[in-house]
Order: C-alpha cells, then structure tokens, then sequence
C-alpha cells in the first residue's frame, strides 16, 4: 500500500489540492474564492498555502487589480502528482475496507 502525503493530508490542505485539482492544468483559484469554498480564515488559508508552496506543490502568484491586491494560487506538476498518488493511497484503502472491494 503507498503511504499517505503528511503535507497534503492535512484537511484544510487536502481541500485547498482538491479544489486546485478540479481546475485544468495551469489555471489558478483566487485566494477568495478558495476562502469560501474551504471556510478558512485568512491567516489559516495563508499558512496553509504557504506549506504547500514550500514543498513546490502549488505557485502563488501576487498581482494588483487596480489597487487591490490578488492572490491567485495554483496546482503544479508536482502538487497534481502528489495528489494523484494520495488520492490512490485513500481509494487502495476503502477498496480495502469494502468486503469484496479489493
């Protein structure tokens, strides 16, 4: 059985990859946008990215709408590979727990 990504089993960070994952390669969230569909604070959300950032799992890019500041983050390559492979971690599991499921 493959072993669990300690940085993306995390909830809060599980949720932020998951929602990264859904988008097409290359496409980022904003950081609202991933406030709401997580229900995190800012402060928890910015930590949170900024661990998954240092392991080179997503991009965070910082730009100016008009004075506004955005932040929009991104799932890289390697983000989606770990993902992918916590992902299967997780379905090796229930197929496990499942009489007849593995």
């Amino acid at each position: 059985m493959a072993a669990f990504d300690d940085i993306i089993h995390q909830p809060l960070r599980l949720k932020i990859m998951a929602a990264l994952n859904a988008l097409p390669d290359a496409q980022g969230m904003e950081f609202a946008r991933l406030k709401k569909l997580t229900g995190a604070t800012d402060g928890n959300l910015g930590a949170h990215i900024e661990t998954l950032s240092k392991a080179g799992y997503v991009a965070v890019d910082k730009t100016f709408v008009g004075k506004k500041p955005q932040t929009t983050v991104t799932a890289s390559a390697a983000g989606r590979a770990a993902f992918a492979r916590h992902v299967a971690t997780l379905r090796e599991i229930i197929a496990g727990a499942v009489p007849g499921g593995g």
